[in-house]
């Protein structure tokens, strides 16, 4: 999700306050009740399970869709929209969430997280399923090329008569159903929605991801394979952290490196100087 949006110019620093309203809303839907079954107690869910899942993505595509607004049509910078949408979206999965951590009883809530397809993590298929599908609309639609266009030069795009706007909002709106996916996958994982913690700096995980895979900051080019590397990148880099026995606050100082890093190899002048002092 945070590739298209980078793609189109743009960045998307609410995404670890959506995961958390996913998780919050879905919390809720699904609740905590008792019902007495054959003389045990089964715990059962206020909504269908669909129902559940179906709201708690909407209210993360609707995060998304307002971001896209306040960018294409109120006109603000992306990294202040965005970031209106952090802290409101903390706020509101608090709020949800009353300040406390919602345990989650309903088993069959927790194959998204922790359940296996044909000895698979059901959540690797659903990434996978996310990234297939995106790829297949970008190489056999127009999209893709839309997305680079306005991602160069937004104003030459809608002079072609590409729906600059209209793209931008649904880009924006399905970063923040990304963001929703991975909320439900993370509160099915421990099995309780946390509205203060979840979703935490991931912001800064998934674009690390997409700058690590390729795409431009300055928008046009982009690489959903490449953002899959990305991530997996990262978590190789902090797996082997955590296995050397470093402690885990230098992990955060490894990835602003990394950051840095990457910043300093996407700029021009950069590799310009570089390249003058390698001559000399």
């Amino acid at each position: 999700g945070m590739t298209l949006v980078i793609a189109t110019r743009g960045i998307d620093i609410s995404v670890g306050a959506v995961v958390a309203i996913s998780g919050a809303v879905a919390a809720l839907m699904i609740g905590g009740d008792l019902k007495i079954v054959d003389g045990q107690a089964v715990h059962i869910s206020h909504y269908p399970l669909a129902v559940a899942l179906l709201g708690a993505l909407a209210a993360a595509a609707a995060c998304g869709a307002w971001n896209g607004l306040l960018v294409a049509r109120a006109g603000l910078q992306p990294i202040i929209a965005t970031l209106i949408m952090m802290l409101a979206g903390r706020g509101a999965a608090q709020l949800l969430t009353g300040g406390q951590i919602i345990t989650i009883y309903y088993p069959p809530y927790f194959v998204i997280g922790n359940g296996f397809f044909l000895g698979v993590p059901v959540a690797a298929l659903l990434a996978l399923a996310v990234w297939l599908g995106m790829t297949l609309l970008l190489d056999r639609s127009a999209l893709g090329l839309f997305i680079q266009a306005i991602g160069i030069n937004p104003r030459a795009a809608r002079v072609a008569g590409v729906r600059a706007r209209t793209i931008t909002i649904c880009v924006y709106a399905f970063c923040g159903l990304c963001a929703g996916v991975a909320g439900l996958i993370i509160s099915s994982n421990v099995k309780s929605a946390d509205g203060n913690n979840a979703g935490v700096l991931m912001e800064l995980d998934a674009i690390l991801a997409v700058t690590l895979g390729g795409t431009a900051l300055t928008g046009g080019r982009f690489s959903l394979a490449g953002s899959v590397l990305g991530a997996l990148i990262i978590q190789t880099l902090t797996y082997a952290i955590y296995s050397l026995g470093v402690p885990p606050e230098v992990n955060l100082v490894v990835k602003a490196v990394v950051v840095f890093a990457v910043m300093l190899l996407q700029s021009a002048e950069f590799r310009r100087s570089v390249a003058e002092l390698a001559t000399r």
